[in-house]
């Protein structure tokens, strides 16, 4: 056995230990609950020249797949960290990468599947991957994930496969454990073994040609290659398994059972629950019950045989699923350990509960209870358990099966706006001669009846700029609204079910489809409203985004506005992924700190600019862009009003507005008015608009001399408060000149129609 030392740490934290221990060279990743942590970890590392691991923070989930996969055929050894829809946006990747056989590992952080959006942990994301081809090692405690993660890379390696390491989200992936670590880095390398290609892509006197476009018969060869790996990834597990308990005194099989030799009842769990139902187990043998727990280490290959060894001499086995394959009568797990049990000839009485969806807690009570129901007769062979009904909702499900589902009540918690109007003609508009639009009134007095469509209510922080942001934009539009939220700070502290602030119809679509989904509503709408099927009128579709939001849904952002369709797209930059816990957006300032650009003799915070999205959407061609901020609301409203304006005649208009985070930016709430005012005075925010393709400087700092360094905003943000150091002096040097290209750009382009 090699030297370890003990390590008090969470799923996550010991999976970045693991990762800078193997000496990876790259990572490709985004941000997402709960696996986000294993990157803002390992960049700790990295700011403290920890490790020299390349870490690529993408837009998106599907990039940074790619990311992955272009490195491995590179030659790299890589890493990759996931959950729940991030997993699901990249899965077209992950067949991709196993049918071309690269290996690497990703850690998938087991989360709930949205919709409805719910960040807490289930298995509803990991059964995805059960057919993409890689082999997937299950761990149901701290110290598996860091052992499994060792043993992931040499299995890929030794079968070349890319492999999943899974464990609970906000169970495993954030309780903190003691567990046990090699202490030196060589003793990790020397069991992975160094790295073996054995068609180098890199190799150009011996080219190559990787994905090929393939029919049968080379398709079906191609396939059954890859169950021949799979095959043999289920061979050399076991030898695996037996060098890792040489080298720590671990023991690792495909199985692992609690009890089960002379078991009248198992109850079988994949993941966390395992341990709880360990006290279960002792306090029925206690009362003279003879009962047994199983759990699996390998979800792929799924080892049939040794389920069935373990649960050979049970008369009663209870399958609890944190996931259902709807309409199959039970989760993934229940039907394979159902189908495993049959290959064997079993006669044992099997049944199945659904349970834990969401990140329910899973107490020794409730495997108790699961014990109890497989043991009755009585009981039925499927069925959820822990489901709370609502009044009278058994009797709708049953009513609703005869088709006779009975009215369901409107118990609104404030009356709903419809199309009210204000006839005061504060932001009314219309066509100047030029051909622009111009607009009357503006004031803030006058705004100010207009119905609000967001209530008080809402669990943003203190000086949060969002709620701020959304009411100023409201304000100037005396149309109906219908209102699209990607997920982000703004919609998760505005509709925390059963609530919502939303005074007016709200959907919320995940972050990279945001712009197609509400393009979608709008263009039914304009149908229906041409069928006569609803009445007619002007309604102004708007979708907010922001917390990274125009990062991972650019794609879709531009998409819209390319077809131009009638709706506003308003972002609110906060400058980061501030619901995920503050992590580097492509938004956030060069150099500023974040949870994956931090700062440390290594590391300054994020390396390069911030994105110049009005600029990329003005390359569209659409009618309208602008930029605003709270510290001149006059401004702020008409540019809305104009928005709504081109929304409802025209095409699609952008306008962005800079939003204040007083928890991630690090400065004070009292304060945030002034730290906004001063990103416009530096230039680093400019207030502008391109109407119909032409550039209107609306606000120029250096003709009222109020131009200050860009120094004296960032002094401002504990966030950026580092780079007043003379250590960062060049950095800051090539943010000014950056911000004074960009300016005198702007302003060439304002100065020029034709610009």
């Amino acid at each position: 056995m090699e030297k370890q030392i003990t390590e008090y740490a969470s799923g996550n934290e010991i999976a970045a230990i693991a990762i800078r221990q193997i000496g990876y060279d790259l990572m490709g990743y985004y941000p997402i609950t709960p696996s986000t942590q294993i990157a803002e970890n390992l960049d700790i590392m990295r700011a403290n020249g920890e490790t020299d691991l390349m870490m690529i923070a993408a837009e998106g989930e599907h990039s940074a797949a790619g990311i992955c996969y272009g490195a491995a055929v590179g030659g790299g050894r890589v890493i990759n960290a996931t959950s729940a829809n991030g997993l699901l946006y990249a899965i077209e990747q992950f067949p991709v990468q196993s049918g071309t056989r690269y290996p690497m590992v990703m850690n998938v952080v087991c989360r709930t599947v949205s919709g409805p959006l719910s960040i807490k942990g289930d298995h509803s994301d990991i059964m995805f991957m059960l057919n993409a081809g890689w082999p997937i090692l299950f761990a149901h405690s701290v110290q598996e994930v860091y052992d499994f993660n060792l043993m992931a890379l040499k299995l890929a390696e030794g079968v070349r496969l890319p492999v999943v390491v899974a464990y609970d989200g906000f169970f495993t992936s954030h309780q903190k454990r003691r567990c046990m670590r090699f202490e030196q880095d060589q003793t990790v390398r020397e069991f992975i073994g160094p790295k073996a290609e054995v068609y180098p892509f890199l190799d150009l006197e011996h080219p190559i040609t990787v994905g090929s476009y393939m029919n049968e018969p080379d398709l079906i060869n191609n396939r059954y290659q890859l169950h021949l790996a799979m095959k043999r990834a289920d061979r050399i597990l076991p030898e695996i398994f037996k060098e890792f308990e040489e080298l720590s005194g671990r023991r690792y099989q495909k199985v692992e059972g609690y009890r089960c030799e002379d078991a009248e009842t198992i109850l079988f769990l994949l993941g966390s629950s395992y341990d709880t139902a360990l006290e279960a187990i002792d306090q029925l043998r206690g009362k003279g019950k003879k009962v047994g727990a199983v759990t699996i280490h390998t979800l792929r290959p799924f080892p049939d045989k040794e389920i069935a060894s373990f649960c050979k001499n049970a008369d009663n086995l209870l399958v609890a699923d944190r996931q259902d394959s709807y309409g199959a009568g039970g989760g993934n797990l229940s039907l394979e350990v159902r189908a495993a049990m049959q290959k064997s000839g079993s006669k044992v009485n099997i049944k199945s509960l659904v349970y834990g969806l969401g990140g329910k807690d899973f107490f020794v009570e409730d495997a108790v209870r699961m014990i109890e129901w497989a043991e009755n007769p009585d009981m039925p062979e499927f069925e959820y358990y822990g489901v709370t009904m609502g009044e009278d909702e058994g009797e709708q499900l049953t009513e609703g099966l005869t088709g006779v589902m009975p009215a369901i009540e409107n118990d609104s918690f404030f009356a709903p706006l419809t199309r009210e109007r204000t006839q005061i003609g504060a932001t009314q508009t219309k066509k100047a001669e030029n051909g622009k639009v111009e607009v009357s009134g503006g004031s803030i007095n006058a705004t100010a009846a207009i119905p609000k469509r967001l209530a008080p209510g809402h669990g943003a922080c203190p000086g949060c700029g969002i709620p701020v942001n959304v009411n100023l934009l409201l304000r100037a539009i005396e149309e109906p609204v219908v209102l699209l939220f990607q997920t982000g700070c703004g919609m998760i502290v505005t509709t925390a079910y059963p609530r919502t602030s939303f005074k007016v119809p709200f959907l919320h679509n995940l972050f990279q489809n945001g712009a197609a989904t509400l393009s979608g509503i709008a263009e039914i709408c304009y149908r229906k409203q041409k069928k006569g099927e609803i009445p007619p009128g002007d309604i102004i579709f708007i979708m907010v985004s922001g917390d990274g939001g125009m990062d991972i849904g650019m794609g879709s952002a531009l998409g819209t506005a390319l077809r131009g369709h009638r709706l506003i797209l308003f972002e609110y930059d906060n400058g980061g992924y501030m619901n995920t816990g503050y992590q580097l957006s492509y938004s956030t300032p060069k150099g500023a700190r974040s949870a994956t650009s931090h700062v440390g003799k290594e590391q300054y915070g994020k390396t390069f600019f911030h994105k110049d999205m009005p600029q990329i959407m003005a390359a569209t061609g659409i009618p309208y862009v602008a930029t605003a901020v709270e510290s001149n609301p006059i401004d702020f409203i008409k540019k809305a009003a104009k928005a709504a304006f081109y929304a409802k005649t025209t095409g699609t208009a952008y306008l962005k507005a800079l939003s204040a985070c007083p928890l991630n930016w690090n400065d004070k709430p009292a304060t945030e008015r002034r730290v906004i005012e001063a990103a416009v005075n530096c230039c680093y925010f400019p207030l502008y608009e391109v109407e119909q393709g032409k550039t209107v400087l609306n606000y120029d700092p250096e003709a009222s001399g109020k131009k200050i360094p860009v120094t004296d905003w960032l002094s401002m943000m504990g966030r950026t408060k580092h780079l007043q150091k003379e250590a960062y002096a060049e950095i800051v040097k090539e943010m000014q000149e950056e911000i004074d290209r960009r300016y005198a750009c702007l302003k060439a382009k304002a100065e020029n129609p034709i610009l």
